[in-house]
């Protein structure tokens, strides 16, 4: 579920204090029946085992081919244009107590680099010619007690080229790529995180 931009500026993050100059694009919730206060770990070693064998609907899979297609054609996701090369790591940024988190995070597939992860956050980042973007993940008690999980699109474009991309993406991942995420992430943590915990079980929605 889409949520507001401030639910992610009034968490007292470690983000916040080193990713000012970027902007909050998106912020979504995510449930997690049957969480505990201490299984944020637990849904982010979820998300990344989800990731690495992930089916994806038709519609997704042809918007990245196209992406990539496009991608590899213009020169975008070139190592040149990426992290360490057309902008500087996040990682440079870090202080030492979140340097070292880095490397105990569970790997993934995906396109994106561990900054760091902490019991209750992390973020990861990617870098290419149109934007800089970090995707950060939080572990945030609900109202009624249990916990979700909050996903927040952190951005940078590339001068005027990267604001048109994001312009032109914009409806792309309203519409098909975010309600996707949704569900493969909900699925995720019945899947892969505690579906057995406290004596419930995975069944249909």
């Amino acid at each position: 579920m889409r949520i507001p931009k401030a639910t992610h500026i009034a968490q007292p993050w470690r983000i916040h204090e080193f990713a000012e100059d970027f902007r909050i694009e998106d912020v979504w919730s995510f449930r997690a029946p049957d969480a505990g206060p201490d299984d944020f770990p637990v849904m982010v070693k979820a998300l990344k085992t989800a990731y690495d064998i992930r089916e994806e609907p038709a519609a997704v899979r042809f918007l990245f081919a196209v992406r990539w297609k496009l991608g590899g054609l213009l020169g975008w996701d070139s190592e040149r244009a990426g992290v360490g090369g057309r902008v500087a790591s996040l990682r440079d940024r870090l202080p030492p107590d979140l340097a070292r988190t880095a490397s105990d995070a569970v790997p993934c597939t995906d396109p994106f680099s561990e900054v760091y992860q902490l019991d209750n956050e992390a973020a990861r980042e990617l870098g290419n010619k149109t934007v800089h973007a970090i995707m950060h993940v939080g572990w945030v008690r609900t109202d009624e007690g249990g916990y979700e999980l909050r996903m927040a699109a952190l951005v940078k474009p590339n001068g005027r080229f990267g604001r048109i991309y994001m312009a032109c993406i914009l409806p792309f991942r309203y519409l098909i790529v975010y309600p996707v995420l949704t569900r493969q992430w909900e699925r995720a943590w019945l899947d892969h995180g505690r579906p057995n915990r406290r004596g419930w079980s995975v069944g249909p929605d």
